[in-house]
Order: C-alpha cells, then structure tokens, then sequence
C-alpha cells in the first residue's frame, strides 16, 4: 500500500478485499485471440497472499496459462468504491488434501462429481504486482464529492489509490 504500511499490513487488505468481493474477473492470454477474461469465485486467500480458484483441468483458461502464465486479477465493489487489479503467475495444483480443505457447497454446482471428478483441479495464483482503488464511503458522499469537483471547477479526489507491497 502506501510506504508507511508494513508486509502484513498490505497483505491483511489484499486478503480483507479479495475476501469481500470473492468474484474476480480472470484475464489470460491466448496468441490467436488476445486477451480473454471470465468471472471466477474464489476459493481462498491464503496467508502468503496466493489466491486459489478451483477450475476444469481440460478448459480453455488451463491451455492458455500452460503457454502463457501471466495473468490478471480484477476485483471491482462498485457499491463500496473498492478495486483491486493484481498482475501474477498461474499454476495448477493437483493436490487432493488442499482441494479437500478449500471444498465449499457452491463449487459442487459446477462439479457434481465433487472432489472425484477426473476434471477438477486448483488454479493457483501468485500475484507479483498489485494496486487499489479505495474510496471506500457511501454513494451519497461519492455524488457529493462528484458534484462539489464540478461545481468548484477542482479535480475529483477518487480517494486512496496505491500499490500493495507483495
């Protein structure tokens, strides 16, 4: 975050916001097509800062990041004026004992087999840069400060902005 908050500090509000949002837009790489992003729920942040996501090992996100590795991470809270954009390294990790501990109800709706399916493997994401946006006050005082920038002739103050020390 700013030069004033520690390690942990930065990575306790990476954690909090990822946390709060849970649905990141998931940005990879393909040399035919670009860039190609969808909607992924998060499984976990854990305390090192990896963001893990359970995937079908045979999707077209996998192909991608098994030539191209870097991806993007978007969080976006409109209503509480909150973004993160996070540059990483994807990896999979096949590993039952850590998709046993990360197991939720939800992901069973996109893998009714549950932690048998021959599909089912973690995506993890280990960001290497990130930033954030935070004017974390109500619609009201955002309109406000909005319209006082416009009346005043000032530049709008968007709030905090900043990149997280990983």
């Amino acid at each position: 975050m700013s030069n004033d908050w520690s390690k942990t500090e930065s990575l306790k509000y990476l954690q909090d916001k990822v946390n709060e949002v849970r649905t990141a837009m998931l940005t990879t790489y393909n040399e035919e097509k670009g860039f190609n992003s969808r909607p992924m729920g998060t499984a976990n942040i854990d305390d090192e800062g990896n963001i893990w996501f359970f995937t079908n090992e045979y999707s077209p996100k996998v192909s991608e990041i098994s030539v191209e590795n870097t991806v993007s991470l978007t969080y976006s809270d409109v209503k509480a004026h909150t973004y993160l954009s996070i540059v990483a390294e994807a990896s999979l990790v096949d590993d039952k004992a850590k998709m046993k501990e990360l197991w939720n109800p939800f992901i069973e709706a996109f893998f009714p087999e549950g932690l048998d399916d021959p599909k089912l493997t973690l995506l993890k994401i280990a960001p290497t840069d990130a930033e954030y946006w935070d004017s974390s006050s109500s619609s009201m005082v955002v309109l406000f400060n909005m319209l006082k920038a416009r009346l005043t002739g000032k530049q709008y103050d968007e709030g905090k902005h900043g990149k997280i020390e990983l």
